[in-house]
C-alpha cells in the first residue's frame, strides 16, 4: 500500500529509489511486523487474561503443564497475523499476484484456527473443532486458493516438480499439481500445528524457514541468480521475500513473550496460518521438496502422530509414549527447556542443509 504510493513518487523525488530495492523492504517489513507485536503484545496479553480467553491445557498430556501453563492467553496468532499483515500491506507490491495469494491462504487458515481456538475457550476443553471439519475447511481453503492461482498465474513452471541435488529432473505433474499442491497446503498446516505444544517450539523454526525461503524466493526472482544456481527463474518472485520478511519479523516479535514461561500461546489461529502460508509459499517458488527438508522438524511431529495412530489401531501398543515426539522426550524425563533448545538445533541443522541443496545440483 505504501510502497504503491512511493513508488509513484519515484521520478520526483530520486532519494525514494531506495524502496524499488527488494532486500530493503523485506527489511522495513521485517522491521515493521516485530514493532507492531511488541507495542502490541503487552495490552494484548492483559486483555486476554481479564477476559478469560486462556487455553485449556490437555489433561492426558504431562502432568507438569496442568501446573506451570494453567491460565495463560491464547490466540497469540491474532498477534502474530497482525504484525505480518502491517508490514506485507505497508511494504509489499500489492500488484503482484503471489501476494494475494500468500495473504489469502494466511488469512483463510488464521480464521479457520480462530474458530477452533474460540471452541476450545467457549468449551473449556481442548478438543475444540472436529477433526474432520477442520480437514474438510483446509481442503476447502486450499483448493480455491490453487484454483486461483492456476488462473493468475502466466508461469509455465507452475506444475513442474524439481527434485534437489539432480540438475536436470523435473517432472510435469499437470492436473495432479492441484491436488499435490493442496496436501503440500494442509499438510504443512497441520504439521506446523502439531508442533506447537511447547513454549517458543514451533516459533523459532517457523523464523528458520520463513528465512530461507527469504533468500530462496529472492534469488528465484533474480534472473542472473537463478542461472548461477541453475534453479527455475520466475518473473515476480522475489516479492515473496517481503512476505517472508514479515512472518519473520511478526514470529520474533510474538517470541519476546511466547520464549519460556510463555506469557501467551499462539493456537491455532497462528499455528495453522503459518503452517498454511509456509505450504504455500513452498509451492509458488516450486522448492517444495526443500521445504520438506529445511521444515524437517515439522514433518518429523507430523510423521510421530500417524505412527502412533496407526500403530496403535492396527496393534494396539503405542511407539512413542505420547504423540507428538516432543511430549514423548518430555515423558522420559527431559525438562521442557531442554526439548525445545535441542529441536531448535535439529530445525537449525535442516535449514542449513535445505539451503545447501540450492548449490549441490
Amino acid at each position: 500500500m505504501l510502497y504503491n504510493l512511493i513508488s509513484q513518487l519515484v521520478d520526483q523525488y530520486s532519494f525514494l529509489n531506495v524502496f524499488k530495492y527488494l532486500t530493503f523492504r523485506t527489511g522495513l517489513a521485517m522491521f515493521t511486523s516485530m514493532i507492531i507485536v511488541l507495542l502490541v503484545g503487552t495490552p494484548f496479553i492483559k486483555f486476554f487474561s481479564v477476559r478469560q480467553i486462556l487455553d485449556p491445557i490437555r489433561v492426558d498430556g504431562p502432568s507438569e503443564h496442568i501446573v506451570k501453563k494453567i491460565g495463560t492467553p491464547t490466540m497469540g496468532g491474532v498477534l502474530i497475523l497482525l504484525g505480518l499483515f502491517s508490514g506485507i500491506l505497508l511494504w509489499g507490491d500489492l500488484s503482484n499476484y503471489h501476494i494475494w495469494f500468500l495473504l489469502y491462504i494466511v488469512a483463510s487458515f488464521g480464521l479457520l484456527g480462530a474458530y477452533d481456538d474460540y471452541k476450545k475457550v467457549k468449551f473449556k476443553n481442548s478438543s475444540g473443532i472436529s477433526f474432520r471439519f477442520k480437514l474438510i475447511t483446509q481442503i476447502l481453503i486450499a483448493t480455491i486458493g490453487i484454483f486461483g492461482l492456476s488462473q493468475l498465474s502466466q508461469n509455465v513452471e507452475l506444475t513442474n516438480l524439481y527434485f534437489p541435488f539432480f540438475k536436470n529432473l523435473v517432472i510435469n505433474l499437470g492436473w495432479f499439481f492441484i491436488p499435490f499442491s493442496i496436501f503440500i497446503i494442509v499438510g504443512s498446516s497441520n504439521a506446523v500445528n502439531l508442533t506447537d505444544g511447547l513454549d517458543g517450539l514451533a516459533t523459532v523454526p517457523v523464523i528458520l524457514v520463513a528465512g530461507c525461503f527469504a533468500f530462496i524466493s529472492y534469488v528465484t526472482g533474480n534472473i542472473v541468480f537463478s542461472e548461477y544456481l541453475n534453479i527455475p527463474y520466475l518473473e515476480g518472485m522475489g516479492e515473496v521475500a517481503v512476505f517472508c520478511g514479515a512472518i519473520i519479523g511478526a514470529c520474533l516479535g510474538f517470541l519476546w513473550f511466547n520464549a519460556p514461561p510463555a506469557k501467551i500461546f499462539m493456537g491455532d489461529t497462528g499455528s495453522l496460518a503459518l503452517g498454511g502460508s509456509l505450504g504455500a509459499v513452498g509451492i509458488i517458488t516450486k522448492h517444495e521438496i526443500v521445504l520438506a527438508i529445511t521444515g524437517g522438524l515439522f514433518v518429523l511431529e507430523a510423521v510421530s502422530v500417524i505412527v502412533q495412530v496407526i500403530s496403535y489401531k492396527l496393534t494396539g501398543k503405542r511407539v512413542f509414549r505420547m504423540a507428538p515426539i516432543h511430549h514423548h522426550f518430555e515423558k522420559k524425563g527431559w525438562p521442557e527447556s531442554t526439548v525445545v533448545i535441542r529441536f531448535w538445533i535439529i530445525a537449525i541443522i535442516l535449514a542449513m542443509l535445505g539451503l545447501a541443496t540450492l548449490k549441490l545440483r
